[in-house]
């Protein structure tokens, strides 16, 4: 059994001062007839369980003698033997909720998976190590140049990028980056096969 809250609002009373609930959970039945409580936000309200997955049909009966709808009902089906519109609620299935709540988790789960797998897609495109001849000190020296991936490596100059390893020391003279840029051109088109047959020619990056 689901609890499912039903509300009047207090200018749905007029001259009447109270409402009570019937309809086909207690057999329109006024011996069992539900009292609504007035609220602090001027509604009138009860508490009911009922049935997933059933469809019922209600109305409330004023202490007047009236009888009003729901002003917010899901819908309302018309009694042609009475000539009256009686409210009427389908109750949703807690399967649905879990699966709603579920299928939430999954969509959720998988921005996730998308948004990391971006991030490592990212990093790859900017892991200059993957360029022939260059390893992690000499990728932390061209980012401090603002070379920070393989398009702007691609745009340097052989002068530029022979520059920076010579104010790095003695112990990086010895790299020739002379074929950087064509790598990192390959690379940034993410033409890796390309890439590949290249760096087989070369041996350190020359």
């Amino acid at each position: 059994m689901k609890d499912v809250v039903f509300s009047l609002p207090s200018e749905a009373l007029g001259t009447a001062s109270s409402a009570v609930l019937l309809g086909d959970f207690n057999n329109w039945d006024v011996d069992k007839a539900i009292a609504l409580k007035p609220h602090k936000d001027g509604t009138l309200k009860a508490k009911v369980k009922l049935e997933p997955g059933q469809t019922y049909e209600y109305r409330f009966l004023l202490n007047d003698g009236r009888w009003v709808n729901d002003w917010a009902a899901q819908g309302y089906v018309h009694k042609h033997h009475f000539g009256i519109d009686n409210s009427i609620i389908t109750v949703e299935e807690e399967i649905l909720v879990v699966e709603k709540k579920i299928k939430a988790t999954a969509e959720k789960a998988a921005k996730s998976v998308s948004k990391t797998a971006k991030k490592v897609a990212a990093a790859v495109k900017n892991d200059l190590t993957k360029i022939e001849g260059i390893g992690p000190a000499i990728s932390k020296l061209l980012e401090q140049e603002g070379i920070q991936n393989f398009k702007d490596l691609s745009k340097a100059t052989v002068k530029k990028l022979k520059s920076v390893l010579d104010a790095a020391g003695s112990k990086f003279a010895m790299h020739d980056p002379k074929s950087w840029p064509k790598q990192a051109k390959l690379a940034a088109a993410e033409k890796w096969e390309d890439l590949k047959a290249l760096q087989q020619e070369l041996l350190g990056g020359k």
